[in-house]
């Protein structure tokens, strides 16, 4: 643009020479057919047919400016989580957003690369017990979201990324309404912060990945398909009780009138889930339910197992629940505000 300002001034005197002065007093130019330079000064309507040409150069400059502000709008959320610093998470308005290589994309394998610097295993102390979790990296100085039930009652939080950095974690924020909790890594910066897609857009019979920490195995990554949509999932919201605490070291959870994985408790919760065949075991709470593109559409929360099964053959019967993403980003500011309840 500072070029075209600089030619513009040019033609309030054509005549003019880098080695001569500029003359006031300069002449009109002839009347004779005038040269391409000065053709440019000529009224719109006295110009020969030919002269139509000389809209298209601001009209192709238009064109590029509008290609290359589409450019721009593809990278808009990208753009302002790097202006606006690390305490911006990575969000996406639809599930379109593609974080997977091209290459790759719609490949577990793929997903899973991609996503995976961005899960976190998560170790909670209390007078409870120890607790193990996931969590998902949503900034990229270390604010992780995970379940409530993992962190809940903790006096000392212990994270683990992927690369196997440990790190000491605060409690920021906790929702036992929705099994939703934000922690914050002390003297974290650099990380890689996942892309929050849009669980509206999830249909049954969708590809996911489940990205998580069973049984301490981290990074175990699963896939399977969303089951169902807006399952009715009531789990406890009594302190203390975290994951290890239900029978089988799973969390406990009421679903279709039957308490799974041991005793609620008298002081519950009840939200909408996604439902997915994705193997979840213990250690898969507040790890990622991931679509195709890379996108989190969910974060796990629940998992049944046989009734009456030792530690030895727990695990996953293609039964498990996770909390939609956009139910976590509604309750984000919430979380950051430091709420406790």
């Amino acid at each position: 643009m500072t070029e075209s300002f600089r030619r513009s001034g040019e033609y309030e005197n054509p005549y003019q020479h880098a080695s001569s002065p500029v003359n006031p007093e300069w002449p009109p130019p002839p009347a004779h057919q005038p040269s391409a330079h000065t053709a440019l000064l000529a009224e719109p309507v006295a110009q020969p047919p030919r002269s139509r040409r000389r809209p298209r150069g601001p009209v192709a400059l238009l064109a590029a400016v509008a290609i290359v502000a589409a450019a721009i709008g593809g990278g808009t959320a990208y753009g302002i989580q790097e202006l606006t610093g690390n305490d911006t998470a990575a969000t996406s308005s639809s599930t379109s957003a593609n974080v997977v290589p091209s290459s790759q994309k719609g490949t577990v394998s793929g997903v899973a690369k991609a996503v995976s610097p961005s899960i976190v295993e998560i170790n909670a102390q209390s007078n409870a017990g120890s607790s193990t979790g996931s969590g998902v990296i949503i900034t990229g100085d270390g604010e992780i979201i995970t379940n409530n039930h993992v962190v809940s009652g903790a006096s000392t939080v212990k994270v683990t990324t992927s690369d196997g950095k440990e790190y000491t974690a605060d409690v920021v924020g906790t929702d036992s309404s929705k099994d939703l909790a934000l922690i914050k890594l002390q003297n974290a910066s650099g990380l890689t912060a996942a892309t929050l897609g849009n669980s509206d857009g999830v249909q049954v019979g969708d590809e996911v990945v489940a990205i998580g920490s069973p049984e301490g195995l981290t990074g175990t990554v699963t896939s399977g398909i969303v089951s169902a949509l807006n399952r009715d999932v009531t789990v406890s919201t009594d302190e203390g009780q975290q994951q290890g605490g239900g029978g089988n070291g799973q969390w406990p959870f009421e679903f279709g009138g039957q308490q799974f994985n041991g005793d609620t408790g008298s002081s519950t919760t009840t939200y909408k889930a996604l439902q997915t065949d994705a193997s979840l075991n213990p250690g898969n709470s507040g790890g990622a339910l991931i679509d195709m593109n890379g996108n989190i559409i969910g974060i796990n929360s629940a998992m049944y197992s046989a009734a009456g099964s030792g530690s030895s053959d727990a695990g996953s019967v293609g039964l498990g629940f996770a909390i939609p993403i956009n139910t976590v980003k509604a309750d984000l500011a919430k979380l950051r505000s430091g709420s406790q309840n």
